[in-house]
C-alpha cells in the first residue's frame, strides 16, 4: 500500500468526522478558532488512535466490532442529534457550545469506529503503521477544522435553524451508517 492509498483512506475516513464537525459548527452559534482546534483535535486523534487499536487487536476483535459498530455509531449520533434539536427548540437563545469531554468523546467515537475496522485491515497489509495513522489523523484534523469553521460561519447567520439542521444532520448520518451496514442502501 502506497502513500496515495493511505491518503485516500484518510480522506474517506474523515468524511463522517467532517460532516459532524460542520454540524457541530452550526450548533455553536458563531465561529471561534479555539472550537475549530479543539474539535479538530478530538476527531483527528480518535481517527489516528482507532486504526492503531484495530491493528493491535486484529483478528481477535474483528468479528465483535463488525457486528455492533454500526449500532454504536447510530445510537450515539441519533441521541446527540435529538438533544441538539430539543435544546434548540425548547430553549430561548440556546447555543449548543458543548465541546466538553463527554460530548466530544461521544462524537469522536461515533465517527471513528470505521477507523477501527480499517486498522484491522491494515494489519493484513504491508503498511508503515506509524506514518499511516499520522496521515489519517492529520487529514481528519484539517477537514474537521474546516468543517467547524464552515458550520460556525453559517451558524452565525441562521441561529436556531442551524442548530436544528445540525441535529438533523447527525441523525441522518447515524441512520445512513446503520442502513449501510445492514445493506439496506
Amino acid at each position: 500500500m502506497n502513500i496515495f492509498d493511505i491518503l485516500l483512506i484518510g480522506i474517506s475516513l474523515s468524511m463522517d468526522a467532517m460532516t459532524v464537525a460542520i454540524s457541530k459548527g452550526l450548533s455553536l452559534g458563531k465561529f471561534k478558532l479555539k472550537n475549530c482546534i479543539i474539535i479538530g483535535l478530538y476527531f483527528g486523534i480518535f481517527q489516528a488512535v482507532m486504526p492503531l487499536i484495530g491493528y493491535l487487536l486484529a483478528s481477535n476483535f474483528n468479528n465483535l466490532i463488525e457486528k455492533i459498530d454500526h449500532w454504536i455509531a447510530f445510537i450515539l449520533l441519533f441521541i446527540i442529534g435529538i438533544k441538539m434539536i430539543k435544546n434548540a427548540i425548547l430553549k430561548d437563545n440556546y447555543i449548543n457550545d458543548d465541546i466538553d469531554f463527554k460530548t466530544m468523546i461521544g462524537l469522536a467515537i461515533a465517527t471513528s469506529i470505521d477507523a477501527l475496522a480499517i486498522g484491522i485491515t491494515l494489519s493484513f497489509l504491508n503498511v508503515k503503521l506509524l506514518s499511516s495513522i499520522i496521515y489519517i489523523g492529520i487529514i481528519t484534523f484539517i477537514l474537521s477544522f474546516i468543517g467547524v469553521a464552515l458550520g460556525g460561519k453559517v451558524g452565525e447567520y441562521f441561529g436556531k435553524k442551524s442548530q436544528v439542521l445540525g441535529g438533523f444532520i447527525l441523525m441522518v448520518i447515524g441512520l445512513k451508517i446503520l442502513l449501510d451496514h445492514l445493506n439496506l442502501l
